[in-house]
């Protein structure tokens, strides 16, 4: 592709800039940097932390992406993220194979079928629910292990591993975090979706582990255009009515849903500085730091230190900021590579098995410590993030390692 080229040209002119930059003490480094995650010394592999040994045997990896359709922005964005990854590794005889998915059932499963018609050893991908159930019994037939980019956790299992920011972990570590802070009293608040749903009932359920009382819940229809007489009778405390029903209250919404809400609550005399807005990682979007309604909130993601440097990077070569969720694309060609390069090392044959793949230690990405579960659901190591100002702060720092081993779930 004309975009890895331009890479690969990239990395053979810096081998002839090395000498130069030796010669000249003043020398300014490289515009173009690696991402870097943070340095640590707990067991997590961290991706892409040592260089691809020379002569590495060859590897075909599929990603299956819409590149065609109404999201083809979206599945070029993911691509791009990838050849990022491959230009960062070095991983010359590494061969991506893109499947362009157009978005459909019937396209994703014509193109696992391309894929594994053509020798790919594992499949990236795809994004969407019906299409990962449509590739998945091609992917099966074949033996190959597949890795997900969608958040439906319902699709694990078997072969297939979900890579996508399930909301699960964000709700166990939001809701420990909010008791570490002497709040007691939390109202939840969600959508009458699937998402909102699930969400809002794993809170409710892990809430009483750390000691967190629900004192109101109200859901509303996901595609309400007015949301004020339900967060109305959700905001009244029909005890004492000069007094705020919870301290805190637990809205998994995004978008303009988040800012309406954030604005509801104030309106019915239960501002930010009063009742604190918790959420999951939904509300990390950084459109929503100019609500005034929703500063100081607090939500559960990804450290964003090592993301920022990629997203450098991606706007340094492509022009464009990428969409939030390219770095599931970048990490997971940088744990293909690594686990290849490992099994090679040790038995000869790349490592895609189920064994590498739910490595307890895990592995440290740009989107920060994960590991897969041997239900194929996969669990982070999360940060919690503050809306300050215009900006997005880490107040409590994601974990390096992992405490517990993993277990269905």
């Amino acid at each position: 592709m004309q975009t890895i080229d331009k890479l690969k040209n990239l990395k053979r002119l810096s081998a002839c800039l090395a000498l130069l930059l030796l010669i000249s003490a003043c020398a300014q480094s490289p515009s173009y940097q690696k991402p870097q995650a943070p340095q640590q010394s707990q067991q997590a592999q961290t991706l892409g932390a040592s260089p691809m040994p020379e002569n590495l045997p060859p590897v075909k990896v599929a990603m299956l992406l819409p590149l065609s359709g109404n999201h083809a922005h979206l599945g070029q964005s993911m691509l791009n993220a990838a050849q990022i990854a491959l230009f960062d590794l070095g991983y010359d005889n590494f061969q991506l194979l893109p499947k362009d998915t157009g978005g459909t059932p019937t396209g994703a499963e014509k193109a696992a079928k391309e894929a594994v018609s053509q020798g790919a050893q594992l499949i990236l991908g795809p994004l969407f629910s019906p299409s990962v159930r449509a590739a998945a019994p091609i992917a099966a037939q074949a033996r190959i292990n597949m890795i997900s980019f969608s958040t439906d956790w319902t699709l694990a299992g078997g072969n297939i591993f979900v890579m996508g920011f399930l909301p699960f972990d964000q709700v166990n570590r939001i809701a420990a975090y909010t008791a570490r802070q002497n709040i007691k009293d939390v109202g939840v608040i969600a959508a009458d979706d699937n998402y909102g749903r699930a969400v809002s009932s794993a809170f409710i359920s892990t809430a009483p582990r750390y000691g967190l009382h629900i004192t109101k819940t109200k859901t509303f229809p996901p595609q309400s255009k007015n949301l004020a007489p339900d967060v109305k009778d959700f905001s009244q405390n029909q005890i004492n009515p000069n007094t705020p029903p919870f301290e805190a209250v637990f809205m998994p919404v995004g978008g303009q849903q988040a800012g309406a809400i954030a604005n509801l609550l104030s309106h019915n005399n239960l501002p930010p500085r009063s009742v604190k807005r918790l959420s999951t990682g939904i509300m990390d979007d950084p459109a929503l730091t100019s609500d005034p309604n929703l500063q100081g909130a607090w939500f559960a993601a990804p450290d964003p230190k090592a993301r920022i440097r990629f997203e450098q990077n991606y706007r340094q070569t492509y022009g464009q900021t990428p969409p939030r969720i390219a770095t599931l694309a970048y990490d997971s060609l940088a744990l293909t590579a690594t686990l290849a390069r490992q099994g090679f090392q040790q038995t000869g044959h790349p490592a895609f098995d189920r064994g590498a793949l739910t490595n307890p230690d895990g592995f440290y990405g740009i989107d920060g410590l994960f590991r897969f579960h041997p239900d194929g659901k996969a669990e982070r190591g999360l940060a919690i993030l503050e809306i300050r100002g215009r900006n997005i702060v880490t107040i409590d720092e994601a974990p390096t390692s992992f405490t517990a081993p993993p277990s269905a779930r």
